[in-house]
């Protein structure tokens, strides 16, 4: 009884905390499908999170205020690279820091968990210092070249790879495989679950990436989804029916993604961070 007890007691906190983080997200979806007045005259009651009078209008009217699918791409692609580059990059370092054995790759792991605890703003100016010299303001390179290596990525990679059996990477070395066709052939395939941990990680970071992007971008042309959305806040009059329209409309590429790789997203999650 006692056990039951509890079990019933936790899927009722469950469910109360899954409630604190749905109703948010709920009501958004709801208002961008609401007319501009009725989302602040139904906010006292239920009927904040029942569409009862739904119109698309709101979509309609920011996709022709702003250029929603150019922004849209341009977060896509930048993201989409500096994840995927990010994936060959990081996962190479944390198998060296793992499985080879080299001088000074304890003082390398060291210095890689220091700077997870430094915070980008420190390094803001100098990084765009570093851009304006380079001349790469307002090109691809500004937003993804910097945020391709990854310190918490790295050490994510390492901790998975340590559980990794030495005797089977022996194995292929005796049969004539490098370091470089061994992680290609035996660890990458054992490693999907900390792949996909890893690029759900960095997807969410920089997809909701400004302050970097408004710095080093000058135009319309590099602009990326959130700074679009500002555009709402900025340019006069302001619909906030549009706001969650485009709220919305940007949220679903992340749920999207978490949706696919949730299976692996939590293998990942058990198997590399309960490893010390």
């Amino acid at each position: 009884m006692r056990n039951t007890r509890t079990k019933v007691l936790l899927y009722v906190l469950n469910i109360i905390m899954s409630l604190l983080f749905i109703i948010p997200l709920l009501w958004m979806v709801v208002s961008s499908l609401k007319p501009e007045n009725q989302i602040f005259s139904d906010l006292s009651s239920l009927k904040s999170l029942l569409p009862l009078h739904i119109t698309l209008d709101n979509y309609r009217m920011a996709f022709e205020r702003i250029p929603m699918m150019k922004f849209l791409f341009n977060s896509l692609f930048y993201v989409s690279v500096i994840c995927i580059s990010g994936l060959g990059v990081n996962s190479i370092c944390g198998y060296a820091l793992a499985k080879l054995r080299f001088r000074g790759s304890e003082f390398i792991l060291v210095c890689i968990i220091a700077l997870m605890i430094v915070p980008f703003e420190s390094i803001l100016m100098p990084l765009y210092l570093v851009i304006n010299t380079l001349h790469w303001v307002n090109t691809w390179f500004a937003l993804i070249v910097p945020f391709i290596a990854n310190c918490f990525s790295i050490f994510m990679f390492r901790q998975f790879f340590m559980d990794i059996p030495n005797e089977i990477l022996e194995s292929a070395s005796i049969d004539g495989s490098g370091p470089l066709k061994t992680f290609a052939s035996i660890v990458v395939p054992l490693s999907g679950p900390v792949f996909a941990t890893v690029f759900i990680l960095d997807f969410i970071s920089h997809w909701g990436d400004f302050m970097w992007p408004i710095l080093v971008t000058t135009g319309e042309s590099l602009r990326n989804i959130q700074l679009g959305i500002q555009t709402f806040f900025t340019l006069p009059p302001i619909y906030y029916g549009q706001i969650m329209a485009t709220l919305t409309f940007t949220t679903v590429p992340i749920i999207v993604l978490f949706l696919l790789l949730q299976k692996y997203y939590v293998q990942g999650i058990t198997s590399a961070g309960i490893k010390g």
